[in-house]
Protein backbone atom coordinates (compact mmCIF):
# COMPACT_ATOMS: atom_id res chain seq x y z
CA UNK A 1 0.00 0.00 0.00
CA UNK A 2 1.32 3.46 -1.33
CA UNK A 3 1.41 5.88 1.78
CA UNK A 4 2.01 10.13 1.76
CA UNK A 5 4.54 11.22 4.41
CA UNK A 6 3.35 14.72 5.32
CA UNK A 7 5.70 16.69 7.25
CA UNK A 8 5.66 20.29 8.58
CA UNK A 9 8.64 22.48 9.94
CA UNK A 10 6.68 24.27 13.38
CA UNK A 11 6.80 25.45 16.09
CA UNK A 12 7.43 24.33 19.97
CA UNK A 13 4.16 25.66 21.02
CA UNK A 14 2.37 24.84 17.90
CA UNK A 15 3.65 20.71 18.50
CA UNK A 16 0.39 19.40 20.05
CA UNK A 17 -2.18 21.56 17.78
CA UNK A 18 -0.32 20.33 14.61
CA UNK A 19 -1.11 16.71 15.60
CA UNK A 20 -4.45 17.15 16.80
CA UNK A 21 -5.08 18.41 12.88
CA UNK A 22 -3.46 15.30 11.61
CA UNK A 23 -5.07 13.30 13.92
CA UNK A 24 -8.51 15.07 12.79
CA UNK A 25 -7.27 14.12 9.17
CA UNK A 26 -6.88 10.28 10.01
CA UNK A 27 -3.51 10.09 10.55
CA UNK A 28 -3.44 7.15 13.69
CA UNK A 29 -0.20 8.96 14.68
CA UNK A 30 2.36 11.19 14.36
CA UNK A 31 6.23 11.49 14.37
CA UNK A 32 7.87 13.95 16.52
CA UNK A 33 11.25 15.03 15.75
CA UNK A 34 12.20 17.58 18.22
CA UNK A 35 15.86 18.81 18.63
CA UNK A 36 15.86 19.78 21.72
CA UNK A 37 14.33 17.18 23.13
CA UNK A 38 17.45 15.11 21.40
CA UNK A 39 20.05 17.64 22.63
CA UNK A 40 18.38 16.87 26.07
CA UNK A 41 19.30 13.09 26.14
CA UNK A 42 22.42 13.19 24.13
CA UNK A 43 23.50 15.30 27.36
CA UNK A 44 21.95 13.21 30.18
CA UNK A 45 24.10 9.98 29.40
CA UNK A 46 20.76 7.87 29.39
CA UNK A 47 22.13 6.37 25.57
CA UNK A 48 25.47 4.57 26.02
CA UNK A 49 25.92 5.31 22.18
CA UNK A 50 24.73 8.32 20.41
CA UNK A 51 25.97 9.08 16.86
CA UNK A 52 23.36 11.60 16.17
CA UNK A 53 24.95 14.84 15.55
CA UNK A 54 24.51 17.84 18.48
CA UNK A 55 21.49 19.80 17.18
CA UNK A 56 22.22 23.55 16.93
CA UNK A 57 18.70 25.26 15.36
CA UNK A 58 16.37 24.30 18.14
CA UNK A 59 13.44 26.55 17.32
CA UNK A 60 11.90 23.84 14.39
CA UNK A 61 10.42 20.67 15.26
CA UNK A 62 9.27 18.47 12.02
CA UNK A 63 6.10 16.89 12.88
CA UNK A 64 5.17 14.12 10.26
CA UNK A 65 2.64 11.96 9.60
CA UNK A 66 1.06 9.39 6.88
CA UNK A 67 -1.91 9.27 5.29
CA UNK A 68 -3.05 6.38 2.52
CA UNK A 69 -2.79 7.83 -1.33
CA UNK A 70 -5.90 8.18 -2.57
CA UNK A 71 -8.89 9.95 -3.80
CA UNK A 72 -9.06 12.08 -0.78
CA UNK A 73 -5.52 12.83 -0.08
CA UNK A 74 -5.60 16.51 -2.01
CA UNK A 75 -8.77 17.62 -0.24
CA UNK A 76 -6.72 16.50 3.43
CA UNK A 77 -3.60 18.36 2.61
CA UNK A 78 -5.46 21.42 1.35
CA UNK A 79 -7.39 21.11 5.08
CA UNK A 80 -4.46 20.90 6.55
CA UNK A 81 -2.22 23.57 4.93
CA UNK A 82 -5.51 25.86 6.01
CA UNK A 83 -5.81 25.00 9.77
CA UNK A 84 -2.33 25.85 9.80
CA UNK A 85 -2.44 28.61 8.76
CA UNK A 86 -5.69 29.98 11.47
CA UNK A 87 -3.23 28.82 14.19
CA UNK A 88 -2.39 32.25 14.76
CA UNK A 89 -6.32 32.72 15.27
CA UNK A 90 -5.80 30.31 18.77
CA UNK A 91 -2.32 32.45 19.41
CA UNK A 92 -0.09 30.35 18.32
CA UNK A 93 3.07 30.49 16.12
CA UNK A 94 3.14 28.35 13.43
CA UNK A 95 6.93 28.78 13.02
CA UNK A 96 8.28 27.94 9.09
CA UNK A 97 5.08 26.28 8.23
CA UNK A 98 6.46 24.69 5.14
CA UNK A 99 5.01 21.47 4.56
CA UNK A 100 6.26 18.73 2.53
CA UNK A 101 4.70 15.61 1.21
CA UNK A 102 6.51 12.39 -0.51
CA UNK A 103 5.06 8.86 -1.22
CA UNK A 104 6.26 5.67 0.89
CA UNK A 105 5.89 2.29 0.85
CA UNK A 106 4.60 0.88 4.20
CA UNK A 107 7.57 -1.25 5.40
CA UNK A 108 9.28 2.06 4.57
CA UNK A 109 7.82 3.80 7.94
CA UNK A 110 6.28 1.23 9.86
CA UNK A 111 9.06 0.87 11.95
CA UNK A 112 11.89 2.97 11.36
CA UNK A 113 11.19 5.01 14.24
CA UNK A 114 11.94 2.12 16.56
CA UNK A 115 16.17 2.89 15.95
CA UNK A 116 15.87 6.04 17.83
CA UNK A 117 13.53 4.74 21.34
CA UNK A 118 16.19 3.30 23.73
CA UNK A 119 15.70 2.78 27.55
CA UNK A 120 15.74 6.13 29.36
CA UNK A 121 15.48 6.90 32.57
CA UNK A 122 12.82 9.90 33.42
CA UNK A 123 12.97 9.92 37.21
CA UNK A 124 15.08 8.72 40.21
CA UNK A 125 13.03 5.49 40.01
CA UNK A 126 11.44 4.80 36.56
CA UNK A 127 13.02 3.87 33.25
CA UNK A 128 10.79 3.52 30.37
CA UNK A 129 11.85 1.12 28.10
CA UNK A 130 11.04 -0.33 24.40
CA UNK A 131 9.67 -3.86 24.85
CA UNK A 132 12.30 -4.62 22.23
CA UNK A 133 15.17 -3.95 24.16
CA UNK A 134 17.29 -5.70 26.91
CA UNK A 135 17.34 -3.55 30.53
CA UNK A 136 19.35 -4.49 33.43
CA UNK A 137 17.50 -3.13 36.40
CA UNK A 138 19.44 -1.06 39.08
CA UNK A 139 18.25 -1.10 42.94
CA UNK A 140 15.38 0.57 42.97
CA UNK A 141 14.61 1.22 39.34
CA UNK A 142 10.72 0.56 38.20
CA UNK A 143 10.81 -0.14 34.57
CA UNK A 144 8.08 0.55 32.25
CA UNK A 145 7.93 -1.32 28.97
CA UNK A 146 6.35 0.30 25.86
CA UNK A 147 5.37 -0.67 22.47
CA UNK A 148 4.01 2.38 21.52
CA UNK A 149 3.56 1.80 17.83
CA UNK A 150 3.00 4.47 15.58
CA UNK A 151 0.04 6.16 17.59
CA UNK A 152 1.54 7.52 20.48
CA UNK A 153 4.80 8.59 21.50
CA UNK A 154 7.51 6.93 23.95
CA UNK A 155 6.83 8.43 27.08
CA UNK A 156 10.25 10.51 26.85
CA UNK A 157 8.54 13.66 26.30
CA UNK A 158 9.46 16.69 28.10
CA UNK A 159 6.08 16.75 29.59
CA UNK A 160 5.28 13.47 30.40
CA UNK A 161 8.52 12.56 32.08
CA UNK A 162 7.94 15.88 34.43
CA UNK A 163 4.76 14.27 35.00
CA UNK A 164 6.09 11.07 36.08
CA UNK A 165 9.00 13.00 38.37
CA UNK A 166 5.97 14.63 39.95
CA UNK A 167 3.99 11.68 40.74
CA UNK A 168 7.49 10.11 42.40
CA UNK A 169 7.15 12.83 44.68
CA UNK A 170 3.31 12.83 45.97
CA UNK A 171 2.08 9.67 45.88
CA UNK A 172 1.90 7.56 48.65
CA UNK A 173 0.84 3.78 49.22
CA UNK A 174 -3.18 4.14 50.06
CA UNK A 175 -3.79 6.84 47.41
CA UNK A 176 -6.45 6.91 44.19
CA UNK A 177 -4.82 8.77 41.13
CA UNK A 178 -6.65 9.73 38.31
CA UNK A 179 -5.19 10.10 35.26
CA UNK A 180 -7.26 12.43 33.04
CA UNK A 181 -6.10 12.36 29.69
CA UNK A 182 -4.19 9.14 29.73
CA UNK A 183 -3.14 8.45 25.75
CA UNK A 184 -1.02 5.49 25.67
CA UNK A 185 -1.27 4.62 29.70
CA UNK A 186 2.16 5.92 30.94
CA UNK A 187 1.23 7.74 33.95
CA UNK A 188 -1.15 5.55 35.00
CA UNK A 189 1.45 2.69 34.88
CA UNK A 190 3.78 4.49 36.38
CA UNK A 191 1.44 5.52 39.31
CA UNK A 192 0.77 2.41 40.09
CA UNK A 193 4.18 1.37 39.71
CA UNK A 194 5.08 3.91 42.40
CA UNK A 195 2.38 2.22 44.71
CA UNK A 196 -1.05 4.11 44.29
CA UNK A 197 -3.64 1.87 45.93
CA UNK A 198 -6.06 2.59 42.71
CA UNK A 199 -5.36 4.30 39.37
CA UNK A 200 -8.43 5.28 37.36
CA UNK A 201 -7.19 6.44 33.92
CA UNK A 202 -9.45 8.01 31.22
CA UNK A 203 -9.40 9.60 27.65
CA UNK A 204 -12.33 10.10 24.62
CA UNK A 205 -10.06 8.45 21.84
CA UNK A 206 -11.07 4.77 21.67
CA UNK A 207 -7.78 3.81 20.06
CA UNK A 208 -6.12 5.47 23.57
CA UNK A 209 -8.26 3.46 25.70
CA UNK A 210 -7.23 0.24 23.80
CA UNK A 211 -3.38 1.47 23.55
CA UNK A 212 -3.36 1.93 27.26
CA UNK A 213 -5.09 -1.09 28.26
CA UNK A 214 -2.34 -3.12 26.55
CA UNK A 215 0.53 -0.88 27.96
CA UNK A 216 -1.16 -1.62 31.66
CA UNK A 217 -1.63 -5.34 30.72
CA UNK A 218 1.75 -5.74 29.57
CA UNK A 219 3.29 -3.76 32.56
CA UNK A 220 1.14 -6.57 35.08
CA UNK A 221 -0.82 -3.35 36.93
CA UNK A 222 -4.31 -4.47 35.38
CA UNK A 223 -5.43 -4.95 39.23
CA UNK A 224 -4.64 -1.67 39.67
CA UNK A 225 -5.11 0.54 36.53
CA UNK A 226 -8.98 0.65 35.60
CA UNK A 227 -9.26 2.84 32.00
CA UNK A 228 -12.23 3.68 30.48
CA UNK A 229 -13.50 5.94 27.90
CA UNK A 230 -14.74 9.68 28.57
CA UNK A 231 -14.66 13.27 28.62
CA UNK A 232 -11.80 14.43 31.39
CA UNK A 233 -13.53 14.12 34.59
CA UNK A 234 -17.12 13.26 33.57
CA UNK A 235 -15.50 9.73 32.79
CA UNK A 236 -14.54 8.82 36.20
CA UNK A 237 -16.04 8.20 39.50
CA UNK A 238 -15.58 9.86 42.89
CA UNK A 239 -12.59 11.39 44.26
CA UNK A 240 -8.36 10.97 44.13
CA UNK A 241 -5.89 11.96 46.00
CA UNK A 242 -4.22 12.78 43.24
CA UNK A 243 -5.40 14.00 39.50
CA UNK A 244 -2.81 13.92 37.21
CA UNK A 245 -3.49 15.90 33.41
CA UNK A 246 -0.60 16.24 30.78
CA UNK A 247 -3.06 17.97 27.81
CA UNK A 248 -2.87 21.60 27.25
CA UNK A 249 -3.45 24.88 28.41
CA UNK A 250 -6.83 25.91 27.87
CA UNK A 251 -8.08 22.26 28.59
CA UNK A 252 -6.48 22.58 31.66
CA UNK A 253 -8.14 25.62 32.37
CA UNK A 254 -11.51 24.48 31.47
CA UNK A 255 -11.93 21.15 33.89
CA UNK A 256 -9.88 23.26 36.70
CA UNK A 257 -13.75 24.02 38.74
CA UNK A 258 -14.49 19.92 38.35
CA UNK A 259 -10.52 19.00 39.52
CA UNK A 260 -10.93 21.47 42.48
CA UNK A 261 -14.68 19.44 43.31
CA UNK A 262 -13.11 15.78 42.73
CA UNK A 263 -9.81 16.16 44.94
CA UNK A 264 -10.18 14.89 48.33
CA UNK A 265 -9.52 17.63 51.06
CA UNK A 266 -5.46 17.65 50.99
CA UNK A 267 -5.54 16.35 47.17
CA UNK A 268 -2.64 17.38 44.49
CA UNK A 269 -3.22 18.20 41.20
CA UNK A 270 -0.40 17.53 38.45
CA UNK A 271 -1.19 19.60 35.53
CA UNK A 272 1.36 19.51 31.99
CA UNK A 273 1.27 20.09 28.40
CA UNK A 274 1.65 23.87 28.92
CA UNK A 275 3.97 25.62 26.73
CA UNK A 276 6.08 28.21 28.87
CA UNK A 277 4.24 31.63 27.63
CA UNK A 278 0.93 29.90 29.21
CA UNK A 279 2.10 29.56 32.42
CA UNK A 280 0.46 32.93 34.31
CA UNK A 281 -2.36 32.23 32.38
CA UNK A 282 -2.84 28.70 33.64
CA UNK A 283 -1.49 29.58 36.87
CA UNK A 284 -3.51 32.48 37.33
CA UNK A 285 -6.67 30.26 36.71
CA UNK A 286 -5.64 27.74 39.19
CA UNK A 287 -5.32 30.76 41.91
CA UNK A 288 -8.73 31.80 41.04
CA UNK A 289 -10.26 28.51 41.73
CA UNK A 290 -8.62 27.92 44.84
CA UNK A 291 -5.62 26.09 44.79
CA UNK A 292 -2.27 26.47 46.07
CA UNK A 293 0.82 26.32 44.13
CA UNK A 294 3.45 24.29 45.30
CA UNK A 295 6.01 23.60 42.86
CA UNK A 296 6.80 24.89 39.00
CA UNK A 297 9.22 22.83 36.99
CA UNK A 298 10.49 24.10 33.42
CA UNK A 299 12.30 21.92 31.09
CA UNK A 300 12.72 22.67 27.28
CA UNK A 301 10.21 25.33 26.57
CA UNK A 302 7.38 23.30 29.02
CA UNK A 303 6.03 23.23 32.55
CA UNK A 304 4.37 21.33 34.71
CA UNK A 305 3.12 22.28 37.72
CA UNK A 306 2.14 20.77 41.36
CA UNK A 307 -1.05 22.90 43.10
CA UNK A 308 -2.63 21.67 46.81
CA UNK A 309 -6.45 22.05 46.97
CA UNK A 310 -5.95 24.54 49.45
CA UNK A 311 -6.98 22.39 52.53
CA UNK A 312 -3.80 21.43 52.70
Amino acid sequence: MKWAEISIQTSHEATEAVADIFHDLGSSGVVIEDPELVNTYRRSGSWDYCDIPEELNTEVVIIKAYLPVDELLDDKLRVFEERVNELHEHNLDKGRGCINCREVQEEDWASSWKEYFHPVRVSEHIVIKPSWEEYLPAVGDLVIELDPGMAFGTGTHHTTAMCIRCLEDVIKPDNIVFDVGTGSGILAVAAAKLGAASVRAVDLDPVAVRVAKENAAFNNVTETVEITQGDLLTGVDGKADVIVANIIADIIIKMLPDVRTRLVGKGVFIASGIITERLSDVTEALIDNGFVIDKVIEEGGWVAIVAGSGSL
